[in-house]
């Protein structure tokens, strides 16, 4: 086999870093423990001001791994953009910074992709651990369990079903989402909307044609940091206003598309509304009359 046809089957692991060095180690070292050795990684640095990474994988004994800077900091969608034109071979993933895999996760991949050549997507089995990297199970992973299709067996799903229940809740978890890497490549990210970019690329994905594989196996640790801090940080910026506008816009295209089953999931988008619901409290405990009105904003929207 050529280095060239190597390079091909090999899973592209793509690592968006912004983080503490140490935790960056600890997912390095869970992909370093595959069973089947047929990956690679490029960590794209956005940057981040402690060097101690550029100095452990600049020049990694292990030749899988690569290490790229960016010059300036480009943020999360310039970031992911840049990490998405990086991706080649067949299969590439963003594994988040702080995210583990587990022993078996390439190989699993691997025979979801033999069985399904034909399916872009193909989402795992996980399970959520917090900041110390125990077991968790928060708000939004239970709303997640809730809403998510439950299956016993690799179940392909596609079309409106998949965007309507997607818009009803985002029960994907996006680090450990694998994508045929010629399908990833006919769409880019959207640099107006960084926190929801990836329901933005999959929903744009789906429209297209592509399909998901949803598979039972647990085999990904997602890293969920503690939930209040990120409740708070949803009270600042816009992130409320840039889903509203989001669903807005989805929710026109697929009527256009004649999908009004998930058209009307996206203007009810209950979920989102919801979880604006639950930070009613924060809100109010900020005393900041433009944080809950930004709230109660979003709930009866």
């Amino acid at each position: 086999m050529s280095s060239d046809q190597g390079q091909e089957d090999r899973l592209h692991v793509l690592i968006p870093y912004w983080g503490p060095p140490g935790l960056l180690d600890t997912t390095i070292d869970s992909v370093l423990s595959q069973t089947d050795p047929r990956w690679r990684v490029t960590i794209v640095d956005d940057a981040y001001p402690d060097p101690t990474a550029q100095q452990t994988y600049a020049d990694h004994p292990d030749p899988r791994i690569e290490y790229v800077r960016n010059e300036v900091n480009l943020g999360i969608a310039g970031n992911f953009e840049r990490c998405r034109t990086l991706a080649s071979g067949t299969l590439a993933m963003f594994l988040g910074c702080d995210d583990l895999l587990h022993d078996d996760f390439v190989a699993t991949i691997r025979r979801l992709h033999a069985a399904h050549p034909d399916v872009e997507l193909i989402q795992v089995g996980v399970r959520v651990i917090d900041g110390s990297g125990q077991p968790s199970n928060g708000l939004a992973d239970r709303v997640k369990a809730l809403i998510r299709p439950r299956v016993s067996s690799p179940l392909v799903l596609g079309g409106e079903r998949l965007a309507a229940s997607l818009l009803r809740g985002n029960w994907l978890y996006w680090p450990s989402l694998v994508f045929r890497v010629d399908a990833l490549q006919q769409r880019s990210f959207r640099a107006d909307l960084p926190i929801i970019l990836d329901l933005a690329l999959i929903m744009d994905a789906i429209v297209a044609g592509n399909r998901l594989v949803l598979a039972p196996e647990i085999c990904f640790d997602y890293r969920r940091h503690d939930e209040s801090a990120s409740s708070l940080s949803l009270l600042q910026g816009e992130r409320l206003a840039d889903e509203r506008r989001y669903f807005g816009e989805v929710a026109a295209a697929l009527e256009a598309r004649g999908w009004p089953r998930a058209a009307r999931a996206a203007r009810t988008h209950w979920t989102s509304r919801l979880h604006a619901v639950s930070l009613l409290p924060a809100a109010l405990g900020t005393r900041s009359r433009s944080a809950t009105s930004r709230v109660l904003r979003h709930v009866v929207a």
